[in-house]
């Protein structure tokens, strides 16, 4: 897919995706995590429920991804819909205290999810490449953390406020409308546009099949501490004024550490960018288990909140380091990506159905999962370039 960036600047590009990612992943992902205390705390949702939940909208971004593998979207319309579209789904989230009407909603606003980091990825990343600014990458992916601390900040005042969930899911919508209203012409300027032709696509080689492998299981990994965190602070600290800050410190954390990333891809690879973040996030899995603080949780909150857009952002960056048509080994990663954490609230679930701790024996899991992962990745280290990459593949210098 070839991308032309005659107008648009690399500042310009960056916001729109920084814009397109706070508002389809920020609260179209991860809006619930911070709410499923508040709705708990109200008598509307059960922990049980609160899972089923999670994974309807874990299963909504499989299905994205991989109907975005079967037929790759425009980049730039996809992420534009898919932003009006969580905009719009929030907003009904508030309508209706009925359990089955949250599942559809909530798996409708994975599938817009997933588009939206499937084109954003596949057009920011490529058109800062060719404009010679792949360090701006960092912003783009910073709008995912920047979107998370918008809402958990809101959730923070709503709990010590004791502001009805509903409340806060209007604001919410209303919140992603204003950003799909102010981004729609400025994203979807001509010179921007990428064409309509797709590149023949081999099968996937064995690299990039350990790829998809490992980033799947990434996606296990994270996603209980990203699912229930705030929940698992509540059980130690009743006051929503304490365990609030949790998905704020998660948040900023994710922000920063994207526009650190990037800087750091100039002594990096993304490979061993993946593996460092990949290890520090194991910690951050272990801890709140390991001590039944409100620290450990803080704790980690930073570990994984300042490593799961680093992931992201080095995935995709070695997904076009290893492929001619990126876009469909993204999609494919971010279906492996789906599917594991499709698999954490079910396995949490589960746990919870049988008696045992929900959340202790599922956390090992998932650290095993990431520390595999890290072991996969390690022997090609050597074979790959120790030096910076680019937004298009290669491996000259970052420009500052």
């Amino acid at each position: 897919m070839e991308t032309r960036t005659d107008s648009l600047t690399a500042p310009s590009i960056a916001l729109l995706g920084l814009a397109a990612l706070a508002c389809a992943m920020g609260i179209g992902r991860f809006a619930f995590t911070p709410l499923m205390p508040l709705m708990q705390a109200h008598g509307i949702l059960s922990f049980g429920q609160g899972t089923w939940l999670a994974s309807a909208n874990y299963a909504g971004y499989l299905v994205g991804a991989l109907a975005c593998i079967v037929r790759p979207p425009e980049p730039q319309q996809a992420a534009r819909i898919a932003m009006v579209a969580v905009a719009l789904l929030t907003l009904a989230m508030g309508l209706t205290v009925a359990v089955a009407l949250w599942l559809v909603l909530r798996f409708a606003a994975g599938i817009a999810s997933a588009y939206a980091l499937v084109g954003v990825s596949a057009w920011a990343l490529p058109a800062l490449g060719r404009l010679g600014r792949p360090a701006w990458s960092g912003w783009v992916f910073a709008g995912v953390g920047i979107g998370i601390t918008a809402v958990g900040a809101l959730g923070l005042v709503a709990g010590t406020a004791r502001v009805e969930p509903a409340t806060l899911w209007f604001i919410l919508g209303a919140l992603g409308a204003v950003v799909s209203a102010l981004s729609w012409s400025p994203m979807g300027q001509p010179a921007a546009r990428v064409s309509a032709s797709v590149p023949s696509r081999e099968p996937f080689r064995p690299s990039e099949w350990r790829l998809i492998a490992c980033y799947g299981m990434f996606g296990f990994g994270y996603i209980i501490p990203a699912t229930f965190l705030p929940a698992m602070a509540r059980q130690w600290v009743t006051d929503p004024g304490v365990f609030g800050w949790t998905w704020p410190v998660f948040g900023a954390v994710a922000a920063m550490s994207t526009v650190l990333a990037a800087r750091g891809l100039r002594r990096w690879s993304p490979r061993r960018l993946w593996i460092a973040a990949l290890l520090v996030m194991a910690v951050g899995v272990l801890a709140p288990v390991l001590v039944h603080r409100i620290g450990s949780v803080l704790l980690g909150a930073a570990c994984v909140g300042g490593t799961f857009m680093v992931i992201t952002l080095a995935g995709m960056l070695e997904a076009r380091r290893q492929a001619a048509s990126a876009g469909t080994l993204m999609a494919a990663m971010t279906a492996a990506f789906a599917s594991g954490q499709l698999l954490g609230p079910l396995v949490v679930g589960i746990a919870a159905s049988q008696g045992h701790d929900s959340i202790a024996g599922p956390s090992w899991l998932a650290t095993a999962a990431l520390l595999v992962s890290a072991g996969m990745l390690m022997p090609e280290v050597a074979r790959t370039p120790a030096d910076r990459i680019d937004g298009a593949g290669a491996t000259p210098s970052l420009p500052r």
